[in-house]
């Protein structure tokens, strides 16, 4: 089944790479929204996720803050 992906990015995070890494070994398509250049996603990461760190990732419309591994292979469907 295929996912509604975006990932809230800025172009220095380290775990936004974690992240991307993530999704490009489980071929995971998706939407890189960079909030260092792009203000209107950066405002509409902060009214999703009500903080500005980096990555924000919305999946399906759940929000996940951080690299948060087990999450995002929860939401994802991603086994072990």
């Amino acid at each position: 089944m295929a996912h509604d992906v975006k990932i809230y990015t800025t172009p220095t995070c380290v775990y936004c790479r974690h992240t991307k890494e993530l999704f490009k070994n489980n071929a995971i398509e998706y939407k890189e929204l960079n909030v260092a250049q792009d203000v209107e996603a950066r405002e509409d990461m902060v009214k999703k996720s009500g903080q500005l760190g980096v990555p924000v990732i919305e999946i399906d419309g759940k929000i996940v803050v951080g690299f948060d591994e087990p999450k995002l292979k929860e939401l994802l469907e991603i086994k072990a």
